[in-house]
């Protein structure tokens, strides 16, 4: 039976979390779709088709709000062709139009997913308590499993054939009166915090007034910026810093922790990093507990340094 990818459209383009989705997708089922919504440019589309979508339902939903639209849609064709899964990501427009179509359709929706098999019934299994402990969990009776999957749990590989067809997909009518007036894209300088190689993050021991060391050290390596959620709610970073169970799950190559004591929340949405690096002048932060090199010291400190050795050898 066919698995179907959910995916929201930024600037002609699917989310990198489709793109993880659609591996995963290859491996449960031969029978591959994406379900889009927004417009696709020739790129994105490719995109799909070389991670494994055979078939793209499309669907621009213009000034309306989107999830209402999709959940709609979906109900109509998950009617039509019976899928035996669908998987959402983590933003927004994913979640809200899961939730919608589950109550529409009556059928449960599992979240944070980080591991899916369907041998037999669709089982599905999420971390809890910072990854600590694993909950598994089968769906019962006829009908489609809705899965949210959580960030980075799965890689994206091309494999698919290259092809696909395309089916546009006229937008429902919803009812409802509200209407996108605007759309405000955050502008960011240095590599996007989800895809970077190196992150830098800053805590709440950092402090508001040397949070630009952050800035500095990333310029220094290439990185992107993140923080902690301590730091997101005391506004000195906008939310779309924050890494974390409520924020952006991040899986670099080097992962750099300043004045983060690591709280499971935070650790939640950084542990599978491919190296830790944490910089705490207290020795009993629980950071250091997942950190491969830690060093104990004031960022104050030691982050200037870092800053100027790197400068020196550039």
């Amino acid at each position: 039976m066919a698995v179907w990818v959910f995916t929201d459209t930024h600037d002609g383009a699917p989310s990198a979390g489709a793109l993880e989705m659609l591996t995963k997708a290859r491996s449960l089922s031969a029978s591959v779709a994406v379900f889009a919504v927004g417009t696709l440019d020739e790129a994105g589309a490719g995109a799909l088709a070389e991670h494994g979508a055979q078939t793209i339902f499309q669907m621009d939903a213009g000034d309306q709000l989107a999830a209402p639209a999709a959940a709609l849609a979906l109900e109509t064709l998950i009617n039509e062709h019976q899928p035996e899964i669908v998987l959402f990501g983590m933003e927004t427009t994913d979640r809200d139009t899961a939730g919608r179509l589950s109550a529409r359709i009556d059928r449960p929706v599992l979240a944070n997913a980080t591991e899916i098999s369907n041998d037999g019934p669709v089982v599905v299994t999420n971390e809890i308590l910072g990854g600590i402990k694993r909950v598994v969990t089968s769906f019962e009776g006829e009908g489609v499993a809705l899965i949210v999957t959580r960030s980075k749990a799965f890689t994206a590989e091309p494999g698919g054939s290259g092809s696909t067809v395309t089916t546009t997909i006229e937008t429902p009518e919803t009812g409802i009166v509200a209407t996108v007036t605007e759309r405000h894209v955050e502008e960011s300088e240095g590599p996007d915090l989800e895809a970077a190689a190196i992150v830098v993050a800053g805590g709440r021991g950092v402090g508001e007034e040397k949070f630009s060391l952050m800035d500095e050290l990333a310029e220094q390596l290439g990185a992107a910026v993140g923080a902690s959620r301590a730091v997101v709610d005391a506004g000195w970073v906008p939310y779309s810093y924050q890494v974390g169970q409520t924020g952006k799950t991040v899986k670099p190559d080097v992962y750099i922790a300043c004045g983060i004591s690591g709280a499971m929340q935070h650790v939640v949405g950084m542990k599978d990093s491919g190296t830790i690096i944490a910089i705490n002048k207290d020795e009993e932060a629980p950071i250091f507990g997942i950190a491969d090199l830690g060093i104990v010291g004031d960022v104050h400190t030691v982050v200037p340094a870092l800053i100027e050795a790197l400068q020196a050898r550039s």
